[in-house]
């Protein structure tokens, strides 16, 4: 069985109306791994030079965006074709939502598309009729307006729930400083505090000396931390200052 990344679905739009709205939806698809753009009759013709700029950066899934002439053509070579729509508009298809198509794409032999329509208007009767599936998603009926690349963002996103993507690199975390250096923190910073009266009166500087030890210790520092707060510590105890 082919993996994930052989199952990645096409993102088709039908007749977009803006080359924001193309390259915002080229962005979102990216952010998820999916790089496949089919347009259908776009608006203003392609390339648009407002595409650009809202893809920030998404410029591979731009750059080999196909345009096609109708939507049968567009997904001619798709087994699964998936329509994204609030309405059924008259036509009788499984619907599903975003998790369930996703998992669809994931199982089914062949390729696979979702489409989505105009920002205006969505899909035609006749776009959705071209589909084995709708795609819609419980939305507030007092409002039910996505624009274009958030009901990308939706459908791409379940998608890689199931993928296997590469994370971001996570920087490695120092381990805690020895005690040695900690011990040196709180010495350093009770040195400093003792002529100011910090721990005044007396009967009360074992308590306060205790509880100063444990706000110091919560953190686990590390070694870079605790020699930037030395760093802070000697600055302060320095009298007037470097510039003249």
């Amino acid at each position: 069985m082919p993996s994930s990344t052989d199952r990645r679905p096409i993102i088709v739009l039908v007749r977009p109306q803006l080359g924001e709205n193309i390259g915002k939806a080229a962005r979102a698809m990216l952010n998820f791994g999916l790089t496949e753009m089919r347009l259908v009759a776009p608006r203003d013709g392609w390339p648009n030079p407002s595409a650009g700029p809202a893809a920030a950066g998404a410029d591979k899934v731009l750059g080999a965006a196909k345009v096609f002439p109708t939507l049968a053509q567009a997904v001619a070579d798709c087994a699964n074709v998936f329509a994204t729509t609030v309405r059924k508009r008259g036509v009788t298809k499984p619907v599903l939502t975003p998790e369930q198509a996703a998992h669809a794409v994931r199982v089914a032999p062949g390729r696979s598309a979702f489409v989505f329509g105009p920002e205006r208007s969505g899909l035609e009767t006749d776009d959705v009729a071209l589909a084995r599936a709708i795609i819609t998603v419980p939305i507030n009926p007092a409002f039910g307006s996505l624009n274009l690349a958030q009901a990308v963002i939706l459908c791409a996103y379940e998608w890689s729930k199931g993928a296997v993507l590469e994370q971001p690199p996570r920087e490695d975390l120092l381990p805690p400083a020895p005690q040695e250096e900690l011990e040196g923190l709180i010495a350093h910073l009770e040195a400093m505090l003792e002529p100011k009266d910090y721990f005044f009166p007396e009967i009360r500087a074992e308590v306060t000396r205790r509880t100063l030890r444990s706000l110091l210790t919560k953190p686990g520092w590390n070694h870079l931390e605790i020699r930037t707060m030395r760093g802070v510590l000697s600055a302060l105890q320095r009298k007037g200052s470097r510039r003249q």
